[in-house]
């Protein structure tokens, strides 16, 4: 079944789905007790549409794991003041790892065609990170002698930029939103080479802004033509990303549902706006089926856009920008 992961496709993603939530129901004892207590038994499962999904705040107060295991790294939400952070304990780094990598190559190809710049200062000052995790080693992956992380020297970082633009290199440059703002602002130049790609997160420094807000400001001030965003969180071992437009697109393990607002337990079979429901198979030894606190709507081809949060739901720190 794990080895299944990475190669299905549409024709075979529902069957395997659906292998996934009998494994998981058998094996992860806190989505078998939430399965049950709303009265859905593996042997009612026939359709897709049949599976539930687990209220993404059980990660904050429960080890959500299938089968039982000493995790070979788990990774922590940053949170806010007050607040309880979420821990996704994580069975085999290399299942996040080749999560992430395939991913990375679907979309944008191998990492070393790019020289990978990092601006993730609020997340490199913590630890057990899932983004730094990732983006340290797409970092290493590229095999370009600039690749690294930048915490606050960013008159260093627009020095290499300014090289890396010279000489027509390819470069990615990934970054928590409000650290891009700020480089933005005071380091403004005309990127022609790099692909600039905001990972979600103001953190209280600014006020906050809607996406097209956001990206517009990075447009003028790069003057480039489309900003890309990454989508990910601490409970998920996969990630979407948007080539512009705020339009996510997933890999073929990946796939976004839609639920009512005022009724968890539903599913919008329809394009529509909804809340978001994610079945990441990556995930097979925590829980594959998260019901997010996040609106959106998914269109008819699977690609999906992230309006905010929903009304009342946990602020994650590393949440998207509200509306």
């Amino acid at each position: 079944m794990k080895e299944s992961v990475f190669t299905v496709d549409a024709a075979g993603f529902e069957a395997l789905a659906k292998e996934v939530f009998l494994f998981q129901y058998q094996h992860n004892k806190i989505y078998r007790s939430y399965a049950d207590a709303i009265g859905c038994k593996a042997g009612t499962v026939s359709r897709l549409s049949d599976i539930p999904f687990l209220p993404i705040r059980f990660f904050k107060t429960h080890e959500v794991t299938a089968t039982a295991f000493e995790p070979e790294v788990y990774f922590e939400s940053s949170g806010t003041t007050g607040t309880v952070n979420s821990r996704h304990l994580v069975k085999e780094s290399a299942l996040y790892t080749q999560s992430f990598t395939n991913a990375f190559e679907l979309f944008y190809g191998p990492a070393t065609d790019f020289c990978i710049l990092g601006l993730l200062p609020s997340y490199l000052e913590r630890g057990h990170s899932s983004l730094v995790f990732m983006v340290d080693q797409l970092i290493r992956d590229s095999k370009h002698p600039q690749s690294g992380f930048y915490l606050h020297d960013v008159a260093s970082l627009a020095q290499t930029l300014q090289q890396l633009e010279e000489r027509g290199q390819k470069t990615l440059l990934i970054g928590v939103t409000y650290a891009l703002l700020d480089f933005a602002a005071q380091f403004p130049r005309e990127l022609k080479h790099t692909i600039v790609m905001e990972t979600g997160g103001m953190k209280g420094r600014r006020r906050e802004l809607i996406r097209a807000e956001v990206h517009d400001e990075l447009k003028r001030n790069f003057g480039i033509p489309v900003v890309h965003s990454e989508y990910g969180m601490t409970e998920l071992l996969s990630q979407a990303y948007s080539k512009g437009a705020g339009i996510f697109n997933t890999p073929p393990w990946m796939r976004m549902v839609l639920r009512e607002e005022e009724d968890p337990l539903s599913v919008i079979t329809r394009p529509a706006r909804g809340v978001l429901n994610i079945i990441d198979l990556a995930n097979i030894y925590s829980c594959s089926f998260i019901a997010t606190d996040d609106l959106g709507i998914v269109h008819a081809n699977g690609t999906f856009e992230v309006l905010g949060r929903r009304d009342n739901s946990d602020i994650r720190g590393c949440s998207l920008l509200a509306l």
